[in-house]
């Protein structure tokens, strides 16, 4: 058996979709004896988790699979390797870069927590 990574697609719509598009991008470790398994397998599991409900303005919410866009075979696991990259280029660096930082707080602001047991 081999580990694959998928890149999986799912867009999400909410109301009758009159926003910006959203797409939740989500790299998922899947192990398959080859490379057309590694893509079936994705392909139902994006399938299953399509799912609808209602926000709390009660607009249905839907997330519609679109598809899986990128799969690489893992020859082997290793400490610190680059899974995956992706260019950014935001309208304003500066909220993009405050948005990453916050992010990072909150990181070691939860672990703390977890480690003090105050979560």
């Amino acid at each position: 058996m081999n580990w694959y990574l998928a890149k999986m697609v799912f867009q999400i719509i909410c109301g009758e979709g009159h926003h910006r598009p959203q797409f939740d991008e989500q790299l998922r470790l899947l192990q398959a004896g080859s490379r057309e398994e590694a893509l079936h397998k994705a392909q139902l599991l994006g399938m299953r988790e399509q799912e609808s409900f209602f926000n709390c303005q009660e607009q249905l919410v839907q997330w519609q699979f679109v598809n899986t866009s990128e799969l690489y075979r893992l020859d082997q696991l290793v400490d610190g390797a680059e899974l995956y990259s992706r260019v950014e280029e935001p309208e304003d660096a500066d909220h993009y870069m405050h948005t990453i930082r916050n992010r990072a707080e909150q990181l070691v602001f939860g672990e703390t927590h977890a480690i003090l047991n105050l979560a």
